[in-house]
C-alpha cells in the first residue's frame, strides 16, 4: 500500500499544483493551450515510442489482455446506453455526452503518468502497447455516440470530419511507430536515445499540471449530479468490469495491472473539445473531466490496494 500512496499522492499535487496555478494567474490561457500542444504532440508521443523500442514486445504483448479491455469497454457503453433509455426525459447531448464520457479515458496524461510512476520498465511498455488499442477503440466510441444522439446532418459530417485527425491521434501513430522499430532490430542511436528521453521528460509533469489547469469549480458546482453518474461508470463500473473480465481470462495480475491503471483513467479532455465539435453537452463534458479527475486519485488508491 506505501508503493500506491506514494505514486498517487505526488501524481495528484502536480495536479492541484496546476489547479492553483491557474487560478492564481501563473498559468494564462494562451499558454495552456500551446502547452498543451507541445505535450500532446511531441513530449508523450516522445515517451511512448522510446518505451516501445525497448521493451521485449514478444514476452510483453499479452493478447488476452487487450481482447477483455476490449470487451469491458463495450459492455460498459452498452451500459450507458441503457442507461440514457431509462432517462427519456435528458436531452440528445447530454446523453451522447454522457455516454461517451463514461468510457472515454484520459490515457496520455494521467493513465500513462500512474503507469509510468507506478510499474517497472516492462510494465509502462505493456502500458504503451495497451494505450495503442485503446484509444482507437474509446475515440471511434465517442465519435460514433455523439453521432448517434446528436444526429443532425452538419453535425453528422463534422464527427466523420473529427474521425481521421482522431485515428491519426500522435500517441497512437508513436506507439504504432515504437513496435515497427522494436521489431526491426536496428540499433537506436545514442544521440537520438537521449535526445528522447530529455524530450519525453517534459510530458507528465507539464500534462499533469495541464490537467490541473483545466478543471472547473463553477461548472463542477453546476452539473455535479449528472458529472457523478459519470464518475460511478468511469472511475467504478469501468474497472470493475476489466478486473473481472481479466480473471475470468486467467490473466494474471502482473499482465493485467497496466490495463486496469489505463480502464481506471478519469474522463479525457477529448471528450470536451468532441462535444463542442459534435454538438454534444459541453458544461456536462467539462464538469465531468474535473470531478472524475479529482476522484481518480481516490480510486486509483482503491483499485491498485486491491490489486497489491
Amino acid at each position: 500500500m506505501g508503493k500506491v500512496i506514494t505514486t498517487i499522492i505526488p501524481i495528484f499535487m502536480l495536479i492541484m499544483l496546476g489547479a492553483g496555478a491557474r487560478r492564481f494567474g501563473f498559468m494564462k490561457i494562451d499558454f495552456i493551450a500551446a502547452a498543451n500542444r507541445l505535450v500532446f504532440y511531441l513530449a508523450i508521443p516522445a515517451l511512448v515510442f522510446r518505451a516501445l523500442t525497448k521493451a521485449s514486445l514478444r514476452s510483453e504483448f499479452d493478447p488476452w489482455s487487450v481482447i477483455m479491455m476490449v470487451i469491458a469497454v463495450l459492455f460498459v457503453v452498452a451500459l450507458a446506453v441503457f442507461c440514457n433509455r431509462s432517462r427519456k426525459t435528458v436531452g440528445g447531448p447530454l446523453q451522447g455526452t454522457f455516454a461517451q464520457a463514461a468510457v472515454h479515458g484520459n490515457l496520455g496524461y494521467i493513465g500513462l503518468a500512474v503507469a509510468f510512476y507506478y510499474l517497472d520498465e516492462s510494465g509502462f511498455a505493456r502500458a504503451s502497447m495497451m494505450v495503442g488499442f485503446l484509444m482507437i477503440l474509446q475515440n471511434f466510441l465517442g465519435v460514433v455516440l455523439l453521432q448517434y444522439y446528436c444526429c443532425e446532418k452538419s453535425i453528422s459530417r463534422r464527427g466523420r470530419n473529427l474521425l481521421v485527425p482522431v485515428l491519426l491521434n500522435p500517441v497512437i501513430l508513436a506507439a504504432l511507430a515504437g513496435i515497427v522499430f522494436n521489431l526491426s532490430t536496428l540499433p537506436m542511436p545514442q544521440i537520438i536515445d537521449r535526445f528522447l528521453m530529455i524530450l519525453s521528460g517534459l510530458a507528465l509533469p507539464m500534462g499533469l499540471l495541464l490537467i490541473g489547469a483545466s478543471i472547473s469549480f463553477a461548472l463542477l458546482r453546476q452539473w455535479l449530479p449528472q458529472a457523478a453518474l459519470v464518475a460511478l461508470f468511469k472511475l467504478f463500473l469501468l474497472p470493475a468490469a476489466g478486473l473481472l473480465l481479466f480473471r475470468l481470462a486467467g490473466v494474471d495480475a502482473q499482465t493485467f495491472t497496466p490495463g486496469m491503471i489505463l480502464l481506471a483513467a478519469p474522463t479525457a479532455t477529448l471528450t470536451f473539445v468532441m462535444a463542442r465539435e459534435m454538438g454534444g453537452h459541453v458544461d456536462l463534458a467539462v464538469a465531468s473531466i474535473s470531478l472524475t479527475t479529482i476522484l481518480s486519485a481516490f480510486s486509483y488508491a482503491l483499485w491498485l490496494g486491491f490489486l497489491n
